[in-house]
């Protein structure tokens, strides 16, 4: 089977999107693709960060985390982007970084990617379906091919979002059941861009039709 390259690009404040990360890399890696677990910047000031000791704690456990950069964008098949809501959208970190890539989406290089995501809310009714399609609203205009969970697995009857791993954390940690969905929500986006990658002809071979058919 060839091998696909997955960017797992996530911002984490006390650490939940952080665990869905994690377990996104473990299925990625378990269907045999390369996988790269890159954060996004931090944008907020220190006196905030700090008086959450939370988010203290976890800004300090994951300084060996590399950031994202716009390379791990053009290096990947397949990119899995993870965020908290904020007020039913992504975060202000996230989006920072998605608003940095502009180059590379004007030459083409974000298109043709296969793109999915996953979030946290601190309620049971937080905006976690608003923030993973306000993500879908991005990589329809990067060309990509987005690849939800939906129902293809039991475990998505178990954790109940079809549009992304979805964790509440007013429940406290992530369940296994929520870490099996973002495992399986990443291994669907590989194994779908392994179909892609191999059914595309090579550079050079590709048949040209003419609007005949």
């Amino acid at each position: 089977m060839e091998s696909v390259n997955v960017a797992i690009i996530y911002y984490s404040a006390t650490g939940t999107v952080h665990t869905l990360a994690q377990a996104a890399a473990e299925g990625a890696e378990k269907a045999g693709a390369h996988v790269r677990l890159r954060k996004v910047a931090e944008l907020a000031p220190p006196e905030a960060i700090n008086a959450n000791p939370a988010w203290a704690r976890h800004q300090q456990d994951t300084i060996d985390v590399a950031e994202a950069t716009v390379d791990d964008l053009a290096w990947a098949d397949v990119v899995l982007f993870g965020t908290p809501t904020r007020f039913g959208t992504p975060s202000s970190q996230l989006k920072q970084f998605i608003d940095s890539v502009g180059p590379l989406w004007a030459q083409g290089g974000l298109a043709d990617k296969v793109y999915s995501a996953f979030t946290a809310s601190n309620t049971a009714h937080g905006g976690q379906e608003s923030t993973l399609l306000a993500l879908g609203n991005v990589f329809y205009h990067w060309g990509g091919i987005i690849v939800p969970p939906g129902y293809t697995d039991p475990v998505l009857f178990q954790s109940g979002n079809p549009y992304g791993a979805s964790h509440v954390t007013g429940d406290g940690p992530p369940s296994e059941v929520v870490l099996e969905a973002a495992r399986h929500q990443a291994r669907r986006a590989v194994t779908t861009a392994v179909a892609l990658k191999a059914g595309r002809p090579s550079e050079g071979r590709a048949r040209i039709f003419s609007n005949g058919g």
